[in-house]
């Protein structure tokens, strides 16, 4: 008899629990390092399009203390509808009185944006494997984002603790759509496409 591989489910519940070993401070030094790095070339700029950000759940990643930092860039965040769809709103910085469709702080009165406006977005997961496949939280909100051939265009990049990226293949269905790397505590892995 073959073992088989964990299910979704149960590696959801796993790396919930690795992802508590992060280190917020040294995974926001990582992604200034990708946004604005001190040499070498700069692949982003502040005047090349909006950076999509997310608004931090429990145990995700806190990118909410760069904002300051961030200064002069222009920025986004998702914005769920209780039907499965997300699109990108621009965003001030600002406290954030509204709250989308799942519950979770966003600019909704703002229009959608266009993909050819961001340079970049930053998104949370549970886990990546090594070939850019990321493990949600199931809502298959960005997979169904990022299925729009111009939206996967976007440089993606997860950010996430180092002991959430998986050595082994993630279990994959036929609408998970590979992340371009991702950021952690060691800095940024690019895949492709950034």
């Amino acid at each position: 008899m073959t073992p088989t591989a964990p299910t979704k489910p149960i590696l959801r519940r796993q790396f919930r629990a690795l992802r508590q070993q992060r280190d917020d401070q040294a995974i926001r030094s990582a992604l200034l390092q990708v946004v604005s790095p001190s040499s070498g070339p700069k692949p982003f700029s502040p005047d090349h399009g909006y950076i999509g950000l997310y608004w931090p759940l429990p145990g995700e990643p806190d990118l909410l203390p760069l904002l300051p930092e961030l200064q002069g860039w222009s920025l986004a965040l998702p914005c769920s509808d209780s039907q499965g769809a997300m699109s990108y709103r621009p965003w001030d910085g600002n406290a954030l009185n509204e709250r989308d469709g799942c519950g979770i702080p966003a600019p909704i009165n703002r229009p959608p944006m266009k993909p050819h406006q961001l340079q970049l977005l930053l998104v949370p997961a549970l886990a990546i494997d090594r070939t850019g496949l990321r493990l949600g939280y199931g809502g298959g909100y960005y997979d169904r984002l990022r299925a729009q051939p111009a939206w996967r265009a976007v440089p993606a990049l997860v950010v996430l603790p180092d002991a959430c990226v998986s050595q082994k293949p993630l279990p994959r269905d036929p609408w998970d759509q590979p992340f371009h790397g991702w950021i952690s505590e060691r800095g940024c892995t690019r895949l492709t496409g950034c």
